[in-house]
């Protein structure tokens, strides 16, 4: 039997949504926040961004097609990265004290989390702490319009907001169809000003994204064909867009290939690397793709005899030849070649490298079990079994 007849291929009839934003993609995408300010009757916009965005240039081009468009604005830039969730008290505030009623997010993920949390607690009140989990907001957001500067998060098109909760050394992830931009504005041209290593990173956490999006215990139809479409771009593009920072064509791959894995994900959620990565990016403050990249090999391997057979699938998409190979010698080139784009693109630090001690594994096991991410991985795990991969990733 062909496996690829249609009339032969079993079909998942569960019950799956898919929620996506309106989005432009494309060279210059990000000229038409002004327009789509008024589409969406802005009287004054929070611009939300950081200061490295500032300094690139891209925040400006943003705020004169929001000028040119006769909407007034305001800037908001104290944004960390992995977003503080006194930051985002703070945004919600200066929202409030400047009279606006729309936001518009200029940055990479951690602005535009920022930009997220600050329209929830804008109209739901309290503290954005509060809002931990799946659909805890009942009140919608201002209107929010995201121009992404990273070629990873995909924050611009998904259901979650990823806050740092400063207290307790951890990020929180906030899932719902309320914090689902209006307008995304995706321009590769953006993606010009990152540096080798923020490429490799938020392209890291793209392929993360996609990987385990495809393998979720959630996912469908809808978000395959976008997970596997996700992966064949980043895996394919990625070395060669660190290495050519300034070739828009290897720009553009990138950045669609983030689109679609971020439209994968943010219907079929994540698994144990995403779990993980937050606790330990909480805990240690490190870039988030970074904690991905050193994660993902090791949550492969504990996952992969769960689900083979979409194992395999990612490995092809990846352009492996996997023909006449016996299931661990598979295994095996899957994961070597996951550890081969980390490394060429020049992730190659280990958690022990990061500053991760033996004695810290449990802590970290106890809040990574705990992330609504967890709750997908296609291996239910034990607290224990987390603690082995954090060991095995030292």
């Amino acid at each position: 039997m062909n496996e690829t007849d249609s009339t032969h291929t079993a079909i998942n009839l569960e019950l799956r949504k898919f929620v996506a934003p309106e989005f432009i993609f494309g060279i210059d995408a990000r000229k038409l926040a002004g327009r789509y300010a008024q589409q969406l009757g802005g009287r004054k916009a929070l611009v939300v961004t950081d200061s490295g965005v500032i300094k690139s240039g891209w925040t400006l081009e943003v705020t004169n097609s929001l000028e040119n468009a006769g909407i007034p604005f305001t800037l908001y830039s104290d944004v960390s990265p992995n977003p503080r969730d006194k930051e985002v008290m703070r945004g919600a505030a200066f929202y409030q004290e400047e009279g606006c009623n729309l936001i518009v997010a200029v940055g990479g993920g951690s602005v535009l989390d920022c930009a997220k949390g600050i329209g929830i607690v804008s109209t739901n009140k309290g503290n954005i702490l509060s809002y931990e989990g799946v659909d805890q907001i009942k009140v919608p957001m201002p209107p929010l319009i995201c121009v992404p500067t990273t070629g990873g998060t995909s924050a611009d098109v998904s259901q979650f907001a990823i806050i740092n909760n400063t207290g307790e050394l951890v990020k929180i992830a906030i899932i719902s169809k309320a914090v689902v931009p209006d307008v995304a504005l995706i321009d590769p041209v953006t993606l010009t000003t990152m540096d080798p290593y923020l490429t490799a990173c938020t392209g890291m956490d793209a392929l993360v994204h996609a990987i385990e999006a495809f393998v979720s215990n959630a996912s469908s139809p809808f978000t395959d064909v976008h997970a596997l479409e996700g992966i064949r771009l980043i895996s394919s593009n990625l070395v060669s867009s660190v290495q050519m920072p300034d070739n828009i064509d290897l720009r553009g791959k990138i950045m669609l290939g983030s689109l679609e894995a971020g439209l994968a994900f943010s219907n079929a959620s994540l698994g144990g690397v995403h779990a993980m990565a937050h606790s330990l990016g909480g805990f240690k403050d490190l870039p988030h793709g970074e904690c991905n990249a050193m994660l993902l090999r090791f949550v492969m391997d504990f996952n992969f005899n769960v689900t083979p057979e979409k194992y395999l699938r990612i490995g092809e998409a990846m352009g492996l030849d996997l023909r006449g190979m016996t299931m661990s010698h598979k295994k095996a080139t899957i994961l070597n070649q996951i550890e081969h784009i980390a490394r060429t693109i020049g992730i190659n630090k280990t958690l022990g490298g990061s500053g991760v001690r033996s004695v810290d594994v449990s802590q970290l096991a106890t809040k990574a079990i705990q992330d609504p991410c967890i709750v997908t991985n296609p291996r239910h795990p034990k607290k224990r079994d987390i603690e082995v991969i954090y060991e095995e990733a030292l």
